[in-house]
């Protein structure tokens, strides 16, 4: 159905459904929006409260609807008389003393810093049966690991304070060997090879 004004087409749609609606701000609408893609139609709807309109009933009159979607606001300007627009439901209508409710935006983000003030931060997680078993086994690594390296090091102590012995060993029967007889050389040489033995 074409509209008519003064003898110019101004949209396909019909005016008078549209001015008959009679959409204010503060009202809660379902507006039915067609989408092409992908060269097929589909309709989108968008609902949300009405924050203003503007022009009144002229050929280019608007009106914003603001909705939020996962805690972000989204706003969006749809021309009236568009033949986009598919059809527009009126869901609730409620009683303002304002013609544009920008105020909301700002009312909706203090609300928003008053709820977090009042959060706390919070590291709590639920662990599956998989990653406790596997914590269980890299506890069970880490302490093996831990054991291996201790045992090494203490065989490394072991072995350098035998060399240390040794060389003090040695060092104490070459004085010896110079001061004493014969004799009781053959006994030191005796004593010194049982030691390393028992070592």
């Amino acid at each position: 159905m074409n509209t008519a004004f003064a003898g110019i087409t101004i949209s396909s749609v019909n005016m008078e459904d549209r001015k008959s609606l009679g959409i204010k701000s503060g009202d809660t609408v379902r507006v039915h929006q067609k989408i092409e893609d992908k060269g097929k139609t589909r309709i989108q709807i968008f609902e949300g409260l009405v924050l203003a309109r503007k022009h009144g009933s002229e050929p280019g009159a608007t009106f914003t609807v603001r909705k939020v979607v996962d805690g972000i606001g989204v706003e969006k300007i749809f021309p009236l008389y568009s033949p986009r627009i598919d059809k527009i439901e009126i869901i609730r209508r409620s009683t303002v003393r304002r013609a544009k409710l920008y105020y909301i935006r700002e009312k909706v983000a203090r609300e928003i810093k008053r709820q977090m003030r009042r959060m706390r931060l919070m590291n709590v997680s639920s662990e599956s049966e998989i990653e406790v078993e596997r914590g269980k086994k890299e506890e069970a690594e880490a302490a093996t690991k831990a054991a291996e390296e201790a045992q090494i090091a203490e065989e490394a102590k072991v072995k350098e304070q035998a060399e240390i012995a040794a060389k003090a060993a040695e060092e104490a029967t070459a004085t010896e060997v110079a001061e004493v007889p014969v004799e009781s050389v053959a006994e030191v040489v005796a004593e010194v090879a049982k030691e390393e033995e028992v070592k």
